[in-house]
């Protein structure tokens, strides 16, 4: 299980965007939970970390691979 810590997710529409930008990775089996609340996501998968980054960044967002 992969854990990022995402800022700057402020509704439900930054929730779907950073599930998109994470599902959108190669090696990401399936995303469990991106939480508005706790500003966290959580997948699993062997996607590489900086892709991971990359793509929520891309979307507009900050990411930190925590796990």
């Amino acid at each position: 299980m992969i854990t990022l810590e995402i800022k700057g997710m402020t509704c439900g529409h930054c929730v779907h965007a950073v599930t998109e930008a994470l599902q959108g990775v190669a090696g990401v089996e399936q995303v469990l939970e991106v939480n508005l609340q706790t500003g966290k996501a959580t997948l699993q998968g062997e996607a590489d970390p900086a892709a991971l980054v990359k793509a929520v960044e891309d979307e507009g967002y900050k990411a930190v691979v925590l796990s």
